[in-house]
């Protein structure tokens, strides 16, 4: 497994994923993350993160049966690991503790300096 520092999109990805669960594939984890978040990706963008978080064990994935859609495809669909959901937890439990950190005073916005 490689290293396990997650970045902001590869969290977001891993969020997505277990949002979509048995339907994260591609284009939906593409799509959730624009309509979750508004930012645009492009699926180039999408595939590199979701096989750097296989490659990193925080992800697996299988092949999906094809759809029934004339001509339908087979899709590379992502699950969630034990690893990847231990990731989870530890970057939201390490964020809450950082954030209850700071000081009141540091966010009461409109006090002198």
């Amino acid at each position: 497994m490689k290293g396990t520092y997650l970045g902001e999109l590869e969290e977001i990805v891993l969020l997505i994923v277990g949002i979509l669960y048995q339907d994260a594939y591609g284009v939906a984890v593409m799509d959730e993350i624009k309509n979750q978040t508004g930012r645009d990706l492009n699926i180039s963008a999408v595939h590199t993160v979701l096989s750097r978080l296989e490659e990193k064990g925080f992800l697996k994935s299988k092949m999906s049966d094809p759809t029934g859609e004339r001509g339908g495809r087979r899709k590379r669909v992502f699950l969630l690991t034990a690893a990847g959901k231990r990731a989870l937890e530890n970057a939201n439990e390490m964020r809450n503790q950082l954030f209850n950190k700071i000081p009141k005073v540091a966010l009461q916005f409109g006090a002198a300096l």
